[in-house]
């Protein structure tokens, strides 16, 4: 897995790429921890993860519970078909808000 994170329209954006399963997990819920210590919005970008397991899952859902008590807002944004099969199959498209694009994202926290 490769990620990066950048400052955009006032928001933190974190763009993930290739697999974010067991063996990257912790690498992905460091990058999400540090992109919410930041107190900007943060945007997941998952356009171009080919592949998530349960602990990438359960690194996002880390950082939205620490968006949560930093009164921040936490969005998914792009969301790849593979990575979107999965969140809908843990039922978490009623928990995350996600975004069609990037740019829907980035859009509603400016």
């Amino acid at each position: 897995m490769k990620y990066n994170t950048r400052e955009e329209k006032g928001a933190t954006v974190v763009a993930f790429e290739g697999d974010v399963d067991l063996e990257s997990s912790r690498v992905a819920r460091k990058a999400l921890l540090e992109a919410v210590g930041k107190g900007l919005p943060v945007i997941v970008d998952l356009s171009h993860v080919v592949y998530m397991d349960s602990s990438g899952i359960a690194s996002m859902v880390e950082a939205l519970q620490a968006s949560k008590k930093a009164k921040q807002s936490f969005a998914l944004a792009n969301v790849s078909e593979t990575a979107d099969r999965v969140i809908k199959l843990a039922r978490l498209d009623r928990v995350f808000t996600l975004h069609a694009t990037l740019e829907d994202g980035l859009n509603a926290v400016s």
